[in-house]
């Protein structure tokens, strides 16, 4: 199912609580509060979700609660310790983009090692699987959550403070599952449920 970032005021996204791309119906109330003696003005809005009846809380453009925040869900096969990290990141994108870039790229580095790699040097560990047959768009996808981490560690070139570009870091974290260990296992069990005698004749077809 197609993931629709959820955002303020739109009238259907994927709904945080329960994964479902669900029509939201809004409510939204102003704030006049005071800070440092200034009268600041605020906007608190929630948003109800029409297959779940589970709210959503936001402060001006920013949804505060559920803490897995604007991230997709995880993908369905993510490892244990990569989806550890990756909710972790999603609980706190909305206070600290760079955080959770830096979260996302260690996430990485735990998925290199449960794809057979040593884990200890990220960007030897994506060579390494090049050189095993890795998929280009899965070789880019890796380098942009890396070079983005890097940068939310050691400031350079790349924004990390942007929510737009942390969040797709989240859709190339689940992009890098999929092709890497849904699809596979997937295609695995369909083919190993051919006839014996197919899966033979494959084999006997490869050897020559």
């Amino acid at each position: 199912m197609k993931y629709i970032q959820p955002k303020l005021n739109e009238k259907s996204f994927t709904c945080p609580h329960c994964g479902v791309l669900a029509k939201q119906e809004w409510h939204a109330r102003s704030m006049d509060f005071y800070h440092n003696g200034l009268s600041q003005y605020d906007i608190l809005g929630s948003a109800k979700c029409q297959h779940c009846n589970e709210y959503s809380i936001w402060i001006k453009d920013k949804m505060f609660y559920p803490e897995n925040g604007n991230a997709p869900f995880p993908n369905t096969e993510m490892p244990e310790s990569v989806k550890t990290l990756y909710l972790e990141a999603a609980s706190i994108q909305n206070k600290s983009p760079r955080g959770a870039a830096a979260l996302l790229r260690l996430a990485i580095q735990i998925l290199c090692k449960e794809l057979g790699e040593q884990g200890d040097n990220i960007n030897n560990d994506i060579k390494s699987l090049v050189k095993k047959g890795l998929p280009e768009i899965v070789q880019q996808s890796l380098d942009v959550v890396r070079v983005t981490g890097n940068d939310a560690v050691h400031p350079g070139q790349i924004d990390t403070d942007s929510q737009e570009i942390v969040n797709q870091l989240f859709e190339l974290i689940n992009v890098i599952i999929e092709y890497m260990i849904a699809l596979p296992k997937k295609v695995s069990g369909i083919y190993l449920n051919l006839p014996s005698s197919k899966i033979d004749g494959i084999k006997k077809r490869d050897t020559y």
